[in-house]
């Protein structure tokens, strides 16, 4: 049976921001890593320019298993002239300067959506090849790498390496051990019937047999032709190995004893 190479990258960090269409004063989050997101953080760790060609990263089939959901942060903040002057429009003069808002206007305020305390599994599929440069890029980064903002960096080292399974993406979804924080492990070992064990909620890029789409392709990061187009996708649940033993009270009943729907959500 050949086997497919695949990825494997671990996106943790106190905060992450994954934009999708969402600009100007409000930039929302999606609920995980979007592919926009993660080919910019491909194209950072190659050391690749914004008019640089991106098509062999895009190219590749992405997988997403939610280890740690985390909750949704926004951040308030407001902005204005510190000399008390009007803030300016978006409309210019003749000369090409900014004109100031008309009624005169003080105060901006924006508004930042995060991701905190998120822990993602991310495999790509691809040439094998381009996975190993990958991998070693990811290891020594050209460019600083972030989680979607540049306002948030990893916390862990972003690659697991590179992994084999028959099953391609989804196989590896369901063979790595869980990577979740100290925490979650500590409340799925106490809670869980089954703490080696854990059933967690995944995407999978699957043109030929997707259920749903997502637009979140970039076609190019150059400012003046950033644009995104839709990918099929798939969602799926899969039982991944914790690293936690298997529990020895076998008198454990009631609510433990069977499934427990509140672990995809890392309660």
């Amino acid at each position: 049976m050949s086997t497919t190479s695949v990825l494997v990258l671990q996106l943790a960090g106190p905060l992450q921001s994954w934009g999708t269409g969402s600009e100007f004063n409000r930039r929302e989050t999606a609920q995980e890593p979007t592919k926009s997101g993660v080919v910019g953080l491909l194209a950072a760790a190659l050391g690749r320019h914004r008019q640089e060609p991106i098509d062999d990263l895009t190219a590749l089939r992405l997988g997403v298993r939610a280890d740690q959901p985390g909750t949704v942060l926004r951040d308030y903040h407001t902005a204005s002239d510190h000399r008390g002057r009007p803030l300016l429009s978006a409309q210019v003069s003749k000369k090409g300067e900014q004109k100031p808002t008309t009624p005169a206007k003080y105060t901006q305020v924006t508004q930042r959506f995060y991701l905190q305390d998120a822990v993602f599994l991310a495999a790509l599929q691809g040439p094998a090849a381009l996975l190993k440069q990958l991998d070693g890029a990811l290891r020594a980064p050209v460019f600083p790498l972030a989680l979607g903002r540049r306002s948030c960096p990893p916390s862990r080292p972003l690659s697991l390496g590179l992994a084999e399974s028959p099953d391609g993406l989804e196989g590896v979804l369901r063979s790595t051990t869980w990577q979740a924080g100290k925490t979650a492990h500590v409340t799925h070992a106490r809670k869980a019937a089954h703490p080696e064990h854990i059933d967690l909620m995944a995407t999978v890029e699957d043109p030929e047999h997707g259920n749903d789409s997502v637009c979140d392709v970039p076609l190019s990061f150059v400012q003046e032709r950033r644009g995104l187009t839709e990918r099929r996708i798939r969602r799926l649940t899969v039982t991944a190995p914790t690293g936690l033993e298997a529990r020895t009270d076998s008198s454990r009943t009631g609510l433990h004893a069977g499934h427990d729907p509140f672990a995809l959500l890392g309660w």
